[in-house]
């Protein structure tokens, strides 16, 4: 049994003790196993807490609004992942948006969520020919991967959707890496029907 690790080798030559229990009771007594165990473990949870702490100084784990083209553009590029949501502040449907991209921003810590003003960016408005709005954009590796035009593709109605139906899209996509529940999965947030007239579609030119 020269392959085998010594503690599953002693476990199968012992009479009748041939189950797991069996193994875990010999890692138990063996202290050494044990320690180095724990060891690595606490060596993986330090490094994990700083990624994060420095993860969350550049702004991961927030949803964050850019106020100049020039910077949106330099994120985009600089990090792996990244979400935009391109909007405008008195449009309805944004604002709900904007309440699903929150959710989302601590629970996928990879990638960065970024919210533009589109008065804000007219150059990027015209070369990547936004038109409706909410426009969510995702971005790997500085190149966008998938577009949201409006609610377009998330939920089962054109007006409604959860922030579940948003995320399995991301996911998708590639632009988050982590399926996690969300709590409000079964709560639809949207502008009714028959409210549309009011906001002209998001449409703008």
């Amino acid at each position: 049994m020269s392959n085998l690790d010594h503690h599953v080798a002693s476990v199968l030559d012992a009479a009748n003790s041939d189950d797991e229990e069996a193994l875990f009771k010999s890692l138990e007594d063996d202290d050494r196993v044990v320690d180095a165990f724990r060891e690595q473990r606490i060596q993986q949870l330090s490094s994990e807490l700083k990624r994060a702490k420095s993860q969350k100084n550049q702004g991961f784990g927030g949803y964050t609004e850019i106020k100049e083209e020039k910077a949106l553009m330099d994120l985009t590029t600089e990090v792996k992942y990244a979400v935009v949501h391109f909007a405008k502040d008195d449009f309805a449907r944004c604002g709900v948006m904007d309440t699903h991209l929150e959710t989302l921003a601590p629970k996928h810590f990879d990638t960065r969520f970024l919210k533009m003003n589109v008065e804000n960016a007219p150059f990027l408005v015209t070369k990547l020919k936004i038109q409706v709005l909410p426009c969510v954009l995702a971005f790997v590796d500085g190149k966008s991967v998938d577009r949201i035009v409006g609610f377009e593709g998330l939920g089962y109605t054109q007006d409604t959707f959860t922030t579940k139906d948003l995320e399995a899209r991301l996911l998708a996509s590639g632009v988050v890496q982590r399926a996690k529940a969300t709590q409000d999965a079964g709560v639809r947030f949207g502008v009714k029907a028959e409210k549309k007239e009011e906001s002209d579609d998001d449409d703008w030119d």
